[in-house]
């Protein structure tokens, strides 16, 4: 299944420049973006019917970001093309039609008059209009006003720039008066939101990882080792980049552009078991990918890591848009430390899928067995009633072992992997679903921080007997805990961990936190009840 192909490699120069031209006549407010009111302006002369146009959209927008970027707007393009021809539309019409650098562009009425208006009206650079000659702005626009501004550089022209707004407006405020950051997770950056969908490969040493995002890449990555024995001993972020090339943790956390600055909290012993490996690659436009040291097993090998090895795993975690868990028919047994991750995941279950690699090392009715044991396993570690989904093959480059496997099994695991390889390919279509998701969950758990915070200040007294107070809070903290749920009608599970919150909170004095400020709670709720769904609908399909 290839990964990665998209309609600027299926599309022929001259259409390219084509739609290049078209694009920047759609975009109003020249930010590289066409919105639903720039795109229905203008795919109006496509005299496709409303329905027609609806799908156009569905299709070219997969991503639901509420706006297409160029490549977006080419197959739009073609989409249009293939329903003045009488195609019907489907999401795969583009992958199926067997002559895709062909499909010419579509016939849009009164385009090429609107065009050559343009470029009369444009002399050496400058627009004339009404006779005087201005400077012209990187796209004029045709479709609106007359007297049309540019957008200011804040203005929400999708639904990530609308939450990095409410965000900052909103939810920032709350985490910085009751110190979420310290707490839970870090501050959000512009980069956070920006970011694209990430992958975590978890799993004990020797267990294929490195191997399955080298088959994954179909090349090895800057830095890659592959070895029976614990070869990657560092966190490794691959990503795309203009050529191959490693960068170092501590400069990786200082980059503003990448979304990794809040790994600085762990320390310089974490950033220095740390790095990006950049390279070129179609698949890494779409998704950045992983790669963890093995989870050893043992009580030596635990206490020699010099940085929160669980603390980095669940920081990755929640910004992770799919975790993999590996596991090899041989090392079916899960250690304390793996055990301790898995624990580590917790609010993450739905990202978790369970891969049991080299499983053409053993016969169909080993295999059978070591299934069963794995899912005997997984359901003493995973707290849930679900049955976790558990992918079965050898994602690696050598032929499947048809001698012990058979012809069944062979079969199975072409399927299996292309499951996973379809599961890997809808993430960016979810990535703003997933955004929209992780960033309610968030507002949710810094709300309730925010009960929690000015509960214990409540309970503290005004003048004598602080310190005894605040052993006796810390001590009791899960019938504090119980409190807060009963007077602010709370669910349960969405409270912290009381063992991490007492760590954190000795080393504060709960005096000087702040009161409930039951404005900035209203704040929040507003943006949860009101503001999230009011974005939603703003860049929603507009043929709907």
């Amino acid at each position: 299944m290839e990964i990665g192909s998209g309609p600027i490699a299926s599309c022929s120069k001259d259409d390219q420049k084509i739609y290049q031209e078209w694009f920047n006549l759609a975009d109003s407010d020249g930010d590289g973006r066409i919105t639903g009111n720039d795109a229905t302006k203008f795919f109006a002369m496509s005299k496709l019917s409303r329905s027609e146009l609806k799908q156009v959209w569905a299709i070219a927008d997969s991503k639901r970001q509420g706006f297409l970027g160029f490549t977006e707007f080419i197959t739009a393009m073609q989409l249009a093309s293939l329903a003045q021809a009488g195609h019907e539309l489907t999401p795969d019409i583009i992958k199926t039609a067997a002559d895709i650098e062909n499909i010419k562009p579509p016939l849009m009425e009164g385009l090429d008059n609107l065009v050559a208006k343009t470029k009369a009206l444009t002399i050496n650079g400058h627009l004339e209009v009404n006779g005087n000659v201005q400077p012209q702005p990187p796209s004029t626009q045709w479709f609106g006003s007359k007297s049309a501004k540019k957008l200011p550089p804040n203005a929400v022209t999708s639904i990530i720039d609308g939450l990095n707004r409410l965000y900052i407006e909103k939810l920032k405020p709350l985490e910085v008066t009751y110190r979420f950051n310290d707490f839970v997770s870090p501050l959000m950056t512009h980069s956070d939101f920006d970011a694209k969908p990430m992958v975590m490969l978890l799993g004990q040493y020797s267990t294929g990882k490195t191997t399955f995002i080298k088959h994954l890449l179909r090349c090895n990555y800057p830095g890659a080792h592959i070895g029976p024995e614990p070869t990657t001993d560092r966190f490794v972020v691959v990503m795309s980049g203009p050529d191959e090339r490693s960068i170092p943790g501590n400069t990786i956390a200082v980059n503003a552009e990448m979304p990794f600055g809040g790994l600085t909290t762990f320390g310089g012993a974490f950033l220095s078991k740390f790095e990006c490996s950049q390279m070129p690659h179609p698949l890494l436009d779409q998704i950045t990918l992983v790669d963890t040291p093995g989870v050893l097993s043992g009580e030596k090998q635990r206490t020699q890591r010099s940085y929160d090895f669980t603390g980095v795993i669940s920081w990755f975690a929640a910004k992770c848009d799919l975790i993999l868990l590996l596991f090899d028919p041989h090392k079916l047994d899960i250690s304390d430390e793996f055990k301790r991750v898995i624990s580590s995941l917790r609010g993450n279950d739905d990202k978790i899928r369970v891969v049991l690699n080299k499983a053409d090392q053993v016969d169909t009715q080993q295999l059978m067995r070591v299934y069963g044991a794995l899912m005997w396993s997984l359901g003493k570690v995973l707290n849930t009633p679900e049955v976790v989904r558990v992918y079965i093959g050898s994602f690696n480059d050598k032929p499947v072992d048809e001698a012990a496997v058979g012809p069944i099994g062979r079969d199975l695991f072409e399927k299996e992997q292309d499951d996973l390889l379809a599961d890997l390919i809808d993430i960016p279509k979810k990535a703003c679903d997933r955004r929209i998701n992780e960033f309610v969950k968030r507002a949710r758990a810094a709300k309730i921080h925010a009960y929690i915070i000015s509960h214990l200040k409540k309970e503290m007294p005004a003048m004598m007997g602080k310190a005894k107070t605040q052993q006796r809070l810390t001590d009791n903290l899960e019938n504090e805990f119980g409190k807060v749920q009963r007077e602010f009608h709370l669910p349960a599970g969405d409270f912290p961990n009381v063992e991490h919150f007492r760590e954190v909170l000795n080393g504060y004095s709960i005096d000087k936190f702040e009161k409930l400020k039951p404005k900035m709670i209203q704040a929040v709720d507003d943006m949860l009840g009101y503001e999230i769904p009011e974005l939603l609908k703003n860049f929603r399909n507009p043929y709907d």
